[in-house]
């Protein structure tokens, strides 16, 4: 059986870039005072006249080249988003028609947060096993669109992007050898946005209130959870493929957090250069935080033939990802 793994990479970010200064326009802080607390710099923010499907476009169509395939070529789309294009259809329709894709099937998968893409490549190599084919994997999110900006504890950690794969099988593809993946339920309450569902139906009353943008956000309970099953997650997922952390060559964890990633690298006992970190340009990307970086990574020369790479990540649910990659 040939493997299955991504057959091309591509990402996309915003052209406006956003710095810490800016964010005092808004709130109450500062470069400083930013940078101390998440190692944030900078973010791309997506022009007025952007939607979650353009800059999900724009990555399909990196990825699509990458991998030398046409639109004719892909079996199914999957989008994962927290902030799609409306409220019904979902977004991955809009995608298919805008990128001339057949008639396949395409569905989003949502309210997974940060966690989307890597849980969305491991649907997609199932969906590969199962039926051949090649599936269009997109992260997307246009968080800056639908927070608070006033709120300093959340507004200043988001930026929005996209990052895509195609997946399908072949002899030089960047293999999958393992995927691991969780959700405790319990914690859904530590990183939510509440309004606009059955419980709190939107209103004239939550938008005056401000509640459809209120990103409910606990951090430090957020941090030992995100920390702890990021670490858990990916030593479980070596061990399961009959390799060690020693066997890793780069970890490309989700970009929440300077904290979170020096936490997670120091508890999986690796070197600050077998991190890959790109937070302080971005921010907070949400589900397209794993793809951008992985894209990135690749592009800087960070990952070479033979590597094996590891992707973790968490978000709201509480679910968490990690995926092996052998390029």
């Amino acid at each position: 059986m040939t493997k299955v793994g991504l057959l091309g990479l591509g990402a996309y970010v915003p052209e406006r870039v956003m710095t810490n200064d800016e964010w005092a326009e808004y709130v109450d802080t500062s470069h400083e005072w930013i940078v101390s607390r998440t190692g944030i710099e900078r973010r791309r923010i997506a022009a007025e006249d952007q939607t979650t499907v353009d800059l999900a476009v724009e990555a399909a169509r990196s990825a699509m080249a990458d991998a030398d395939v046409s639109p004719a070529d892909i079996d199914e789309i999957i989008v994962a988003t927290d902030t799609p294009e409306v409220f019904l259809p979902d977004t991955a329709a809009f995608l298919q028609d805008r990128l001339g894709v057949g008639q396949v099937p395409c569905y989003d998968l949502a309210g997974s947060g940060c966690a989307g893409f890597v849980l969305a490549l491991d649907v997609a190599r199932s969906r590969v096993i199962a039926n051949d084919g090649r599936v269009l994997v997109v992260g997307v999110e246009l968080l800056t669109r639908l927070l608070n900006w006033h709120d300093r504890n959340t507004c200043v950690l988001f930026g929005d992007a996209a990052g895509a794969a195609v997946v399908g099988r072949g002899e030089d593809v960047v293999e999958i050898v393992g995927t691991l993946a969780g959700t405790d339920g319990s914690k859904s309450d530590i990183l939510a946005l509440e309004a606009g569902g059955t419980r709190l139906p939107f209103s004239e009353e939550i938008a005056a209130k401000g509640l459809h943008k209120d990103l409910v956000m606990h951090g430090r309970e957020v941090f030992r959870e995100a920390v702890s099953h990021m670490t858990e997650c990916s030593l479980q997922v070596l061990e399961e493929a009959g390799l060690t952390i020693d066997d890793v060559d780069l970890v490309v964890p989700h970009q929440a957090n300077l904290r979170i990633l020096n936490a997670v690298g120091n508890r999986l006992g690796v070197p600050a250069e077998k991190v890959y970190i790109n937070v302080q340009e971005y921010g907070n990307t949400g589900s397209a935080s794993v793809p951008l970086a992985l894209w990135e990574a690749r592009e800087k020369g960070r990952i070479s033939i033979g590597d094996l790479v590891l992707l973790c990540a968490f978000g709201a649910g509480f679910h968490w990802s990690a995926m092996l990659l052998r390029f």
